[in-house]
């Protein structure tokens, strides 16, 4: 993956700095909606996603289009940027209007995110908009473990050197 300050600081700038802290170390990608995105960003222990919860980020404009490869940051309204990020598996320049400003792309392993599991779509902590995440901000992986035991995750994280 390669962010690019340039077309969102904050958001590249959080991101990175989420990365370097460790937050998105073992987490779900909770969200795998075939033919749409691909979204991760709550952290296993609910704990420390409370301590993120509010912690919102101003909105960068949009710059470059949420085509397939980029990452952005998802959230229910202007100005609630947090944690959670997705990945458009396909382009999805309709996202581009709503204010998604990618802040990065992935350069290589896009194989990768396209074989994520995605048979639970939108169950396994969709509905962010709608208030359907509600189990998985509160119980965290135990959550995700016990009931949507196919998910992919994230190990490790690193920033590159």
């Amino acid at each position: 993956m390669r962010l690019v300050r340039a077309w969102a600081p904050r958001g590249a700038d959080r991101f990175y700095n989420l990365v370097r802290l460790g937050y998105y170390d073992d987490a779900r990608f909770h969200r795998t909606v075939p033919g749409f995105i691909v979204q991760w960003g709550v952290a296993g222990d609910p704990e420390v996603t409370a301590a993120w919860l509010d912690r919102t980020l101003p909105d960068d404009p949009v710059v470059v289009s949420n085509t397939r490869g980029r990452i952005a940051f998802a959230f229910t309204e202007a100005g609630t940027r947090s944690t959670q990020v997705f990945i458009a598996t396909v382009d999805l320049e309709r996202l581009d209007e709503g204010g998604f400003a990618p802040f990065g792309e992935v350069v290589e392993g896009m194989e990768v995110v396209d074989a994520l599991f995605g048979g639970y779509g939108e169950d396994s902590g969709g509905g962010m908009r709608a208030g359907g995440q509600d189990s998985l901000v509160l119980q965290g992986n135990a959550w995700l473990d016990r009931d949507f035991p196919l998910l992919d995750r994230i190990l490790r994280a690193y920033p590159e050197a």
